[in-house]
């Protein structure tokens, strides 16, 4: 993860030992480090959170929730060769 305000509080570092999750930061000023999810984050940034306006917290995660589905299953990315990741991924085996 990187190293803004929201990442370096001592409640998540106090949460993520609790859950048995490791942090890992980037070196502070090398956002290559982390490019596919600096990518994702400016995506939702400006797809979502730019784009609406919300007036209570549940309106935030049903909208979060559709773009979060679209995003993982309807959307193609230039990645996965123009293929949404549902068909990248193929058949599910049961």
């Amino acid at each position: 993860m990187d190293n803004g305000p929201e990442f370096i509080s001592s409640l998540l570092a106090q949460w993520c030992i609790g859950q048995g999750i490791e942090q890992i930061f980037t070196q502070p000023g090398k956002p290559t480090q982390n490019a596919l999810i600096e990518q994702c984050n400016g995506s939702i940034r400006r797809e979502l959170l730019n784009a609406n306006i919300f007036y209570t917290l549940s309106e935030v995660r049903a909208m979060a929730e559709e773009y979060m589905e679209d995003y993982n299953i309807n959307r193609p990315h230039e990645s996965l060769g123009y293929n949404t990741p549902k068909e990248f991924a193929g058949p599910m085996i049961m």
